[in-house]
């Protein structure tokens, strides 16, 4: 892997604090909720529980990669005004598909490092739900006897026609190129809907999760807004997919592709959820208690026939530009896009086991895509302050070919 790409260091930008909603599996509570509401759900509710008046916000970034509302344009602007941000303040829309989360802080903590901004909202919003049945032919009319071309948004996106593979074609690339098994696949799987489990039923993610129902979004001088939930669901409290499985489940499934290793029990889980983190400068902040310092952040391409191997080399140039070695990283938070993609840059980064994903990751939990950057970020600084550990890593694969990883520092080691 070559040293190119983007490599941002940070001296004074603080995860102050992050929640989300919980990850719904799709089409479930909350396939009827717009992504600019549950966005502004949980901007609100972080404002909330930080006691940070949003007038205090300099400036707001916002992501969601799908157009899953006819305002999807809108959707940063929105999130910051139903939030009761003042009018002047500017909202920026992001998009780096999987690594939108991460680029959300990464271009906050720029921001605030810069000092072009004090306090920084970052708000990441998914409905895989809403993902449309899509025509882009079709503006100037329907000829006779043509083809009617409508096709699902959710199933094509996944398909990568430069390198003519679907994102799992590429996982399966992995898997052949470091000899991984239908079993060694499996086997991570189970352990993902393990340690998810165990850690919901120990009440591990509800500090991070604020309760979606209906809700009325009301602002002076703008139009009320509603958050709906899906049929006759009238509040959702926590993550839906997490659920006892076996190995011997989880075999009987059928591979997607022949003598492929990836199933739908072995690769991240279909989703809708939101997710909001603050970002301050130290002297903002005050003594307010803070999750995280953001420390550094590296972006980098690989070749799209083996994206998910992008963690690899992103976090090589995390580490290279941070002067830090492995063996100082604590903790490291990976999205699960496929079980085999996971495996792939564990075995070539020699990470540890009870390093890596220790609550369970997006196979058990679900991959919201723009939203799930927050989630690692969130749950890593949480994990750090848990276990006394200095630094800790959150990154992704990225469709298309890219990498990113994000280094946080626990204000308080022990």
């Amino acid at each position: 892997m070559n040293s190119r790409g983007l490599f941002c260091a940070f001296e004074d930008a603080l995860l102050v604090d992050a929640v989300r909603s919980p990850w719904v599996d799709y089409r479930g509570a909350l396939a009827a909720a717009s992504p600019t509401d549950m966005g502004i759900k949980v901007a609100r509710e972080l404002l909330k529980r930080t006691e940070c008046t949003p007038d205090r916000i300099d400036s707001v970034v916002a992501g969601s990669v799908a157009q899953a509302s006819f305002d999807a344009y809108m959707l940063p602007r929105h999130i910051g005004l139903y939030t009761g941000v003042p009018q002047t303040v500017p909202a920026l829309g992001l998009q780096r598909i999987c690594g939108t989360g991460l680029e959300l802080l990464r271009h906050a903590a720029e921001q605030v490092d810069r000092g072009q901004a004090t306090s920084v909202l970052c708000v990441a919003s998914e409905s895989m739900s809403r993902n449309p049945i899509t025509s882009y032919s079709h503006r100037s009319g329907f000829a006779l006897g043509q083809p009617v071309e409508f096709k699902d948004f959710l199933w094509e996106a996944l398909f990568d026609p430069a390198v003519n593979l679907s994102m799992m074609q590429t996982a399966e690339n992995l898997a052949r190129r470091y000899a991984l098994s239908r079993e060694e696949v499996d086997n991570y799987a189970l352990r993902s809907f393990e340690r998810a489990l165990a850690a919901q039923q120990q009440g591990w993610f509800a500090d991070e999760i604020v309760p979606i129902e209906r809700e009325c979004f009301e602002q002076p001088g703008l139009q009320p807004r509603t958050l709906a939930l899906n049929g006759r669901q009238t509040r959702v409290c926590e993550d839906t997919h997490p659920r006892p499985t076996s190995a011997e489940a989880l075999a009987r499934l059928t591979a997607l592709y022949p003598e492929g290793v990836q199933t739908a029990g072995n690769s991240c889980a279909v989703v809708d959820g939101a997710a909001a983190a603050l970002v301050m400068s130290t002297s903002t902040a005050g003594s307010r208690p803070v999750l995280a310092r953001l420390r550094a952040a590296a972006v980098v391409g690989v070749p799209p026939d083996i994206m998910g191997i992008g963690p690899v080399p992103a976090i090589c140039k995390l580490l290279e530009g941070s002067g830090l070695r492995m063996e100082q990283i604590g903790s490291f938070e990976i999205n699960e896009a496929q079980a085999a993609q996971l495996l792939a840059v564990q075995r070539e980064l020699e990470i540890e086991d009870d390093q890596l994903n220790r609550h369970g990751g997006a196979i058990a939990l679900g991959h919201p895509l723009a939203a799930t950057g927050l989630r690692l970020a969130h749950t890593l600084a949480r994990q750090l302050k848990a276990s006394g550990q200095r630094y800790g890593i959150a990154a992704a694969c990225i469709g298309g070919g890219q990498g990113m990883a994000l280094l946080l520092e626990n204000p308080r080691p022990h």
